[in-house]
């Protein structure tokens, strides 16, 4: 597989304030996706901090939909949470949702996924860092493949850095072929971008230092 020129990368960069994500534009960052708390990995912005970042960005914005840290399995309440968090993103005018629903045994929750996806239309969908806990990201690629509305998978190949997972992530974006992106992510920076590149041949990467 030839990897894709350089210059052609889409950079998404990850913040959790208005002045990090202004900040990030004007570095050269493609889009934003924007949570908050990410000493937990990221939770649903305030709805007070969207707007503002959709009033203020020219570049399009990702919010995170995550009502909470610790696993991906959800009750009804904190699923019903997270529909009011899409549809408060698309009222406002966010780019897309950033989300990731799992079962009790760690496979991808392909009900709660599809609504959720549906429920996001005609906003981009991302699946996020959920499949790096499924006991198998290339199994868990091929059931998403499934789901009308999703546009790219946020993943690391199942590692704790991109670097790490750069076999899985090669696998996963050939399995995902144009269908689904597959949004490398993983400690990538902008110093480090130009060898996760050569290691994972994607076309999207994602991370907190990738344009600064």
């Amino acid at each position: 597989m030839k990897n894709p020129d350089p210059a052609t990368l889409l950079l998404e960069a990850c913040v959790e304030t208005l002045d990090e994500a202004v900040l990030a534009e004007k570095c050269g960052a493609h889009r934003i996706e924007l949570c908050a708390d990410l000493s937990v990995g990221g939770l649903t912005p305030p709805d007070e901090l969207l707007e503002q970042a959709v009033q203020q960005l020219q570049i399009p914005m990702m919010a995170m939909v995550r009502p909470r840290g610790g696993d991906f399995v959800y009750s009804e309440e904190e699923f019903e949470a997270m529909k009011r968090s899409i549809e408060f993103c698309k009222n406002v005018g966010a780019a897309g949702v950033v989300f990731g629903c799992l079962t009790k045994k760690n496979e991808v929750d392909l009900e709660k996924t599809r609504e959720l996806a549906a429920l996001a239309q005609p906003l981009q969908v991302t699946f996020h860092k959920a499949i790096d806990i499924t006991p198998d990201p290339v199994g868990a690629l091929r059931k998403l493949l499934q789901v009308p509305g999703i546009q790219r998978v946020l993943t690391s190949g199942g590692s704790e850095t991109a670097l790490r997972g750069a076999a899985i992530l090669r696998e996963m974006v050939a399995v995902a072929g144009n269908r689904i992106v597959i949004l490398a992510a993983g400690k990538v920076t902008k110093g480090n971008l130009a060898e996760v590149h050569r290691a994972v041949g994607t076309t999207e990467y994602h991370g907190r230092r990738i344009v600064f």
